[in-house]
């Protein structure tokens, strides 16, 4: 059976209780009765020695007789003269034990030989029967002992006394005993309660309760230990939220890889499609010349060919790996203040003969801004979209770049006049090898790499991009928005 501490703590006290005034209670009454037996054996001696004194008086200066005479002829007077003075029955006997005088004849006389055979060999000898005392005093003379005198006296008041007083200390004691339990009871309740919230405490840590403050708040070793829990509570709450952040990080993670893996199929999928189309074409145009040789058409056909689908191989493979290393090496980046205006300016400087070549007409509206970021990945950015906005725009067309601050950011819009992209589809550009005409960005050399790496290069540099149809005409809006450099505007 369970015990509860508080019914233990209280047992222990009233044991302790009990056991410490009853060692008190007997210390006190054995000392009173022991105080009472000294007074007593004095207050006799004394009385025993005047009886002696005056016995050997009459003794020495009466006529000359033996003891056993003088106490034969001498023992009644004297027991009555001592028993008037001494307030007591006085019985004599002579030195062979025979009575010789009594100062109360009449009364009843208790058996007392055993105690006085002690007192006839010269010692004193007492005993109490009921709340009578018995002492016997032997008397002493220069020729021997002369006999024995007998005191017969009540000690019936040291009784009353010391019942009085153990009753008292009975009472006494069971009232404190009472009270102490009572007291000790509700301290040790609340001791056993401050001990329960503290298990309650534990129990709500144990099941993902945290608590918000200490259970007590107490300047003892309780206090202590409830603190102490209380920031045991902390510590596991701080460490049950760091592993939880890392499980979200892991999940994350593994999101993350089985969207890698995925794209990583898909990559590889996709690379041996691209790879397979131009080698394909120039493993024909070599079969036809090692059939052909002769032919000088053939041969300039084939020179041609050749050479363009190696220029695509080529910079497919560039992409591939530019994207690869944005993917995996974004610790190589050094940003740096840049003037967004100065950099767009330069980038249609650097596009102009491409638009003209293609008959576009590029238009700019720029402004200074400055932005954090690193140069090189920028202009790859901005050159990647207006090639884009010129390669997949219609005859004639025109692209405009223009930027414009934004609050804290800046926006950079390069919108074209092309055929645009479809809504459902605005997204998906941005993933590797997603193309919109498969035909068309083959005879214009896309690989679909470009805007994934322009978006890969972009977020890296704290930015973000997405597609929208311009509010007035037909085209494409690329919206590409950068944080401002603090202190800039």
């Amino acid at each position: 059976m369970r015990i509860s501490l508080k019914w233990k703590f209280t047992g222990f006290l009233a044991v302790l209780l009990l056991f410490a005034i009853g060692l008190l209670s007997y210390l006190i009454l054995h000392g009173i009765t022991s105080n009472q037996r000294q007074q007593l054996e004095q207050t006799m001696e004394q009385q025993a020695g005047v009886a002696t004194d005056r016995i050997r008086q009459m003794y020495v200066s009466g006529t000359q007789v033996d003891a056993e005479t003088f106490m034969g002829l001498q023992g009644p007077a004297l027991a009555r003269e001592l028993g008037n003075v001494s307030g007591m029955r006085v019985i004599l006997y002579n030195a062979r034990g025979k009575e010789t005088g009594d100062s109360l004849i009449m009364a009843e006389k208790a058996d007392v030989r055993h105690i006085l055979e002690f007192a006839l060999k010269g010692k004193i000898a007492y005993e109490v029967h009921g709340d009578v005392l018995e002492y016997m005093y032997p008397v002493q003379s220069g020729r021997g002992q002369l006999g024995v005198v007998h005191f017969q006296t009540s000690v019936g008041s040291q009784y009353v006394f010391y019942h009085s007083i153990q009753r008292l200390f009975l009472i006494a004691g069971a009232a404190v005993l009472a009270i102490s339990f009572v007291i000790g009871l509700i301290y040790m309740n609340r001791q056993a309660n401050a001990i329960h919230r503290l298990k309650m405490a534990t129990d709500r840590i144990r099941r993902g309760e945290y608590l918000e403050q200490p259970s007590l708040r107490r300047k003892d070793e309780l206090g202590d230990l409830s603190s102490g829990i209380f920031e045991m509570n902390q510590a596991i709450q701080s460490n049950m939220r760091s592993l939880q952040e890392e499980q979200e990080k892991l999940l994350q993670t593994l999101e993350k890889l089985g969207q890698l893996e995925k794209r990583q199929k898909d990559f590889i999928h996709n690379i041996s499609h691209e790879f397979k189309t131009p080698l394909t074409s120039i493993r024909a145009y070599a079969d036809l010349l090692h059939m052909y040789p002769d032919d000088p058409a053939l041969i300039r056909d084939a020179q041609q060919s050749i050479a363009k689908e190696a220029d695509r191989l080529y910079e497919l493979v560039e992409r591939v790996l530019h994207l690869a290393a944005a993917e995996k090496y974004e610790f190589d980046h050094h940003p740096e203040e840049v003037e967004l205006g100065v950099l767009l300016g330069d980038v249609c400087s650097r596009m102009k003969g491409k638009a003209e070549q293609f008959g576009i007409a590029l238009h700019q509206q720029i402004q200074p801004a400055t932005i954090i970021g690193d140069r090189n990945n920028l202009t790859h950015i901005f050159i990647n979209l207006l090639d884009n906005a010129i390669k997949y725009n219609v005859a004639n067309g025109s692209v405009t770049i223009a930027n414009e601050i934004v609050g804290q950011c800046v926006e950079v819009r390069l919108r074209d006049s092309g055929v645009g992209i479809p809504e459902d589809q605005r997204e998906l550009v941005f993933e590797p090898f997603y193309t919109l005409n498969h035909d068309r960005a083959r005879k214009s050399g896309g690989s679909g790499l470009g805007l994934a790496l322009v978006k890969q290069l972009t977020e890296q540099n704290h930015g973000d991009i997405r597609v929208e149809t311009p509010a007035e005409g037909t085209g494409t809006e690329f919206i590409v928005t950068f944080p401002l450099a603090e202190g800039k505007s």
